[in-house]
C-alpha cells in the first residue's frame, strides 16, 4: 500500500499508467462527491421551503454560474502551466506561474463580485422569473457573489495542489468544509439552536462560511509545505508574459464555460415558460445529474487531464494518450450502472429531494430522457479534460461553441413547439449536444493534434 510520503514524492510520469490514474483520481473523486454535496444538502433543505424556493434557488444559482465560469476557465489554463512544468522537473517555474495566478483570479473575482451584487435583481427579471421567485433568489444572489472570493481563491489553491501531483491534500480540505456546509445549512435556513431562520439566504451563508474555510486552510497548506509544490512570494513580481501565458490557455476554457452557463441560463428561459413546477423539476434534474454524476466523472477526467499534462511536460504524449482512454473506459463502466439505477428507480431518487408529487413526476421523466447522454458523457467530459489538461484549449472551446449555439438552443426553442413535446423538448436539446461533443472530442483526440501543442 502506498504510503502517504510515498505519494507525495511519486512521480507520476512513470510506472503504470492504470495504476497512476486510479491512485492519482480516486482522492479527487472523493473530493468533488464531498463538494457537490453541498448544493445537495442545499436543494433538500430549501425544497421543504416550497417549489418557489426551489426554484429561486435553481434560478439564482445558474446566474452565479455564468460569472463563476469565467474564473473555472482561467483557473484550467494555471492548472495545465503548473502540471507541464511540475512534469518538466521545473518546480520554481511552477511556484512562479502559482503566484501570477493568483493575481488573475482574486482581480476577476472582485470585479465580478462587484458587478453581480449590483445587477443581481436585474439579471433575474430578464430571465421572466415569476415576481415571488425572483423575490426570494435576488438575495441569495448576492450572497453567494460575496462567496465568490472565497470560492476562486480554494479553486487557485486546489488546481496548484492537484496539478502537482497531490490530490490527496484537496480531498481532505473538502471533508471538512462540507461538514462545516451541512452544519450550517439547515441550521441557518431553519433557525436551529440560536441561529436566525434566514430561509434560502441560509442556505448562502452556509456556503460563504465553508469557502472561506476552505480557501484560508489551502492557503495554509500551500505556504508551509504541506503539499508536493510549497507556494512562497519571497521574490514576487508581477510578470505579465506569464500571465499572458495563463490567459491564453484560459481564455478558451473561460469561454467554453461562461458560454455553456450563458446557454444554460438561456434554456433555463425556455423552461420557465411552462411554469415554476417545470422549473423545479429541472433545478433537481440539475442537481442530480450535474452533482451526483457529473462532477464524479469530471474528477476522473481532471485525474486524467493532469497525468496527460505531466506526460506531456516529460516528453511522454503516448503514456498521455494511455491515460486518456483508460479514464474513459472507467466513466463508461460508471454511467451505466447508473443509468441501470435511474431507468427503474427514477421516482425513489426524485423523492428523497422533494415530497411535492407533480415536481417529482416532471425530474424524473427529466432523468430518464438523460439516461441517452449519459451511455456517452464519459467520452465528451473525459476527453475534453485531457485536452484541457496539455493546454490544447481552443478545440474544445470550439465544439462547444457549435454544438451549444449551432444545435442545443435552436432545438430547445423548436423542439417544444415544433415536435409538440412541451418542456420535455428542451432536455432532449440538452441531450442531442452531449452525444454530438462526444463524437467531435472522439475524432480530434485520435487525430493526435493535441501531442504538438505548445504552452
Amino acid at each position: 500500500m502506498t504510503t502517504g510520503g510515498d505519494f507525495q514524492q511519486r512521480n507520476w510520469t512513470e510506472g503504470s499508467v492504470f495504476h497512476n490514474l486510479l491512485s492519482l483520481s480516486w482522492p479527487m473523486l472523493v473530493s468533488r462527491s464531498l463538494i457537490v454535496l453541498r448544493p445537495i444538502v442545499d436543494t433538500i433543505v430549501v425544497g421543504r421551503l416550497g417549489a418557489a424556493s426551489l426554484a429561486g434557488v435553481g434560478v439564482g444559482a445558474m446566474v452565479v454560474m455564468v460569472a463563476q465560469s469565467m474564473m473555472w476557465g482561467l483557473v484550467l489554463g494555471l492548472r495545465a502551466m503548473v502540471a507541464r512544468l511540475v512534469g518538466a522537473g521545473d518546480k520554481e517555474g511552477a511556484n512562479h506561474a502559482a503566484q501570477q495566478g493568483y493575481v488573475i483570479s482574486i482581480v476577476l473575482a472582485i470585479i465580478l463580485a462587484a458587478i453581480g451584487s449590483l445587477l443581481a435583481r436585474k439579471m433575474l427579471l430578464l430571465l421572466g422569473v415569476e415576481t415571488d421567485v425572483a423575490a426570494l433568489a435576488t438575495p441569495y444572489i448576492r450572497i453567494l457573489f460575496v462567496a465568490a472570493v472565497f470560492m476562486i481563491v480554494r479553486h487557485t489553491n486546489e488546481a496548484i495542489m492537484e496539478a502537482s501531483g497531490d490530490t490527496r491534500t484537496p480531498m481532505k480540505i473538502a471533508a471538512l468544509s462540507t461538514l462545516l456546509h451541512v452544519i450550517f445549512c439547515p441550521s441557518l435556513a431553519y433557525g436551529w439552536w440560536f441561529f436566525p431562520r434566514l430561509e434560502i439566504s441560509g442556505a448562502a451563508w452556509a456556503g460563504v462560511i465553508a469557502q472561506g474555510v476552505a480557501a484560508s486552510l489551502g492557503l495554509w497548506v500551500l505556504l508551509t509545505g504541506r503539499s508536493r509544490l510549497q507556494l512562497n512570494f519571497r521574490n514576487f513580481k508581477l510578470d505579465l508574459n506569464m500571465i499572458w501565458r495563463i490567459v491564453k490557455i484560459g481564455i478558451p476554457a473561460s469561454t467554453t464555460t461562461t458560454q455553456r452557463a450563458l446557454a444554460d441560463l438561456i434554456l433555463m428561459r425556455f423552461v420557465v415558460g411552462f411554469g415554476t413546477l417545470a422549473v423545479a423539476g429541472q433545478t433537481l434534474l440539475s442537481k442530480m445529474v450535474n452533482n451526483l454524476i457529473h462532477m464524479p466523472i469530471m474528477a476522473w477526467g481532471m485525474g486524467a487531464g493532469v497525468l496527460a499534462g505531466q506526460n506531456m511536460g516529460a516528453g511522454r504524449p503516448d503514456r498521455a494518450q494511455r491515460t486518456a482512454w483508460l479514464g474513459v473506459a472507467l466513466c463508461s463502466v460508471l454511467t451505466l450502472l447508473v443509468s441501470i439505477i435511474i431507468w427503474f428507480w427514477a421516482e425513489d431518487i426524485t423523492r428523497i429531494f422533494t415530497p411535492e408529487a407533480e415536481v417529482i413526476a416532471i425530474a424524473a421523466a427529466f432523468l430518464r430522457i438523460e439516461i441517452v447522454s449519459l451511455l456517452v458523457i464519459g467520452l465528451a467530459i473525459v476527453l475534453s479534460q485531457c485536452l484541457n489538461g496539455v493546454g490544447d484549449t481552443l478545440p474544445v472551446m470550439l465544439v462547444n461553441l457549435v454544438t451549444m449555439w449551432g444545435m442545443v438552443v435552436p432545438l430547445a426553442y423548436f423542439l417544444p413547439q415544433a415536435g409538440n413535446l412541451g418542456v420535455y423538448g428542451v432536455r432532449w436539446a440538452m441531450v442531442a449536444g452531449v452525444v454530438c461533443r462526444s463524437i467531435f472530442y472522439s475524432v480530434y483526440f485520435l487525430s493526435g493534434r493535441w501531442k504538438r501543442k505548445k504552452i
